[in-house]
């Protein structure tokens, strides 16, 4: 991915971008299974976490990726900001220091990110939950880094992967958090949570294929 001065910041604006593009329709899957603010605390939280990053002297991507994390932990309600922000924390600890990214290192802090959900969530796949979206990206991610693909390519198909995971979630009976509470009832409907992951995984590729030009 060559050098990564100002990705994280790029990468951020991005996904508050996206985040606030996409508040409307994450509320609107939230209200059906859940509690109906998933759209406006994804929005609030990348919000905030894009104005603490715009004044970070240390702009290496662990650094960025550490104060999203702290920033989604304090000022996301519900499941979404311990969930998300264990999830960047971890990305934040296997980035380590290096400058440049492979799809090696793409795999392994995906990893390390969706092992931050399961843990903190108590989640598998199956369950209908942001996990059903992460699992497969990071399976590709870590199948691209095997075969050699480019770190741009590898993205891509990592998010391909998370859309499916995403679409398989609507025929799938909720068995974890707020919309097992409805058991059948859950059925047919889209989970915000792996909506959400969805479009994350979108604009950190969007703002990279930007960067690339």
């Amino acid at each position: 991915m060559g050098n990564t001065e100002g990705l994280g910041l790029a990468i951020v604006e991005r996904i508050q971008a996206t985040m606030a593009e996409h508040a409307a329709e994450l509320t609107q899957l939230d209200s059906d299974i859940g509690d109906g603010d998933h759209g406006t605390n994804m929005n609030r939280g990348f919000t905030a976490a894009l104005a603490k990053v715009r004044d970070l002297p240390d702009q290496s991507l662990a650094s960025v990726t550490k104060t999203v994390a702290m920033t989604l932990i304090s000022t996301v309600g519900g499941a979404a900001g311990p969930l998300y922000g264990t999830a960047f924390l971890r990305a934040s600890t296997a980035l380590g220091d290096g400058n440049e990214v492979s799809t090696e290192t793409l795999a392994t802090v995906m990893a390390a990110a969706l092992e931050g959900v399961q843990a903190r969530g108590k989640a598998t796949t199956g369950e209908k939950t942001m996990v059903d979206a992460l699992t497969p990206a990071v399976e590709t991610l870590k199948a691209a880094a095997a075969a050699g693909t480019a770190p741009r390519d590898a993205l891509e198909q990592a998010v391909d992967a998370a859309h499916a995971g995403m679409e398989a979630t609507t025929p799938m009976l909720a068995t974890k958090g707020r919309a097992s509470y409805l058991g059948e009832r859950s059925i047919g409907h889209q989970d915000p949570g792996a909506t959400s992951s969805y479009y994350l995984l979108r604009a950190i590729a969007d703002a990279v294929n930007d960067r690339a030009g």
